[in-house]
């Protein structure tokens, strides 16, 4: 499990590197290192980082929330003003409702499962967005 961890750890930030070097996210990196290492490319992950790895997503969904959060200045926001509200509220308030529509729909999940994934959509997005605006 150690082995697949560091794997893990080494491999995302020299992807995340390479991809900070083309100006392209960091974060594309992270997610070509989590496919080329898993269970469809080369399988070089351990079974029990699998069997864990719904709790690692949602470690690394608290991170990358608390980091987006802690990172926003107050006075900047305010130096922007509306357009960092309306490109917040608005888009999250569509995504919510979009998965309420259609996720039962397409997914074939209750509308309180298209609920909370529309929540945790609406709350990711405007902690990626708003950082760039700033």
């Amino acid at each position: 499990m150690l082995t697949s961890l560091s794997f893990i750890f080494l491999a995302g930030l020299a992807l995340a590197a390479v991809c900070k070097r083309l100006k392209l996210p960091r974060i594309i990196g992270m997610l070509i290192t989590g496919i080329l290492l898993g269970s469809y490319v080369l399988n070089l992950l351990d079974p029990s980082i699998l069997s864990i790895s719904a709790d690692l997503r949602q470690m690394a969904l608290i991170i990358i929330l608390l980091r987006a959060g802690l990172s926003l200045d107050l006075a900047d926001l305010k130096k922007v003003g509306r357009p960092a509200v309306m490109m917040s509220c608005v888009p999250a308030s569509f995504e919510i409702l979009g998965f309420l529509l259609l996720a039962p729909v397409i997914l074939g999940i209750t509308r309180m499962d298209a609920a909370v994934m529309g929540a945790v959509l609406g709350a990711v997005s405007p902690a990626v967005v708003i950082p760039r605006m700033v």
